[in-house]
């Protein structure tokens, strides 16, 4: 992931958006991660008939055009699916700024690249606010100075250490455990061997 991140913000205040609302499990028939971008927030953005809903903020421009979005507290509770962050990223977004995230959501931004700033209830208030802007609000996300700026107005954030070096190192759980790849293994021939001499006893 690049050090900073720069885009059009979109205010999404609603609260305890769940991630059966980020990503409806009737878009959850894919054995692969792509093609998800249509699932996204899509009962929000399109009515039963496929149609969009005219005044959801994603669908008006010049929000219709942002790539981070502003959230209400607690976004993204509800099932441990991936495919919420999968489909959020595949549709542009790669910053989501808020006061509260759930965990699994949050731990799946971390492992997938999706930056995810904690900023207090005062800050989130004032950025909705100037997002609605009919102009528009861009903000630059400087991940390494846990900072965000719009206009001359620079504010910090919230974003613990493990997660903010995943993200600038473009790392994940998985590429931590292969860093002990020899030590794993030592251990498995070691563990091989003590089984093999217990059969033999």
């Amino acid at each position: 992931m690049p050090r900073t991140l720069n885009g059009l913000a979109a205010a999404l205040p609603l609260a305890n958006v769940d991630t059966d609302v980020i990503m409806p499990k009737r878009f959850l028939v894919t054995i692969t991660r792509e093609g998800l971008a249509d699932g996204a927030l899509a009962d929000l953005r399109f009515d039963e008939t496929g149609k969009k809903h005219p005044d959801f903020v994603l669908n008006k421009p010049p929000w219709n055009n942002a790539s981070i979005l502003i959230v209400g507290d607690n976004f993204g509770c509800g099932s441990s699916r991936e495919h919420a962050v999968w489909g959020l990223m595949q549709y542009g977004v790669h910053a989501i700024i808020g006061t509260s995230f759930a965990g699994i959501f949050f731990d799946n931004a971390r492992k997938n690249g999706l930056a995810l700033p904690i900023v207090t209830p005062d800050i989130r208030d004032r950025l909705l606010a100037l997002a609605d802007h009919p102009d528009g609000l861009h903000i630059t996300i400087d991940i390494t100075a846990r900072q965000l700026s719009h206009g001359n107005e620079t504010l910090d954030f919230t974003m613990d250490d493990a997660t903010r070096a995943a993200l600038l190192e473009d790392r994940d759980d998985t590429l931590d455990s292969l860093k002990h790849a020899d030590a794993i293994r030592q251990f498995e021939v070691g563990l091989t061997e003590t089984m093999r001499v217990t059969v033999a006893q």
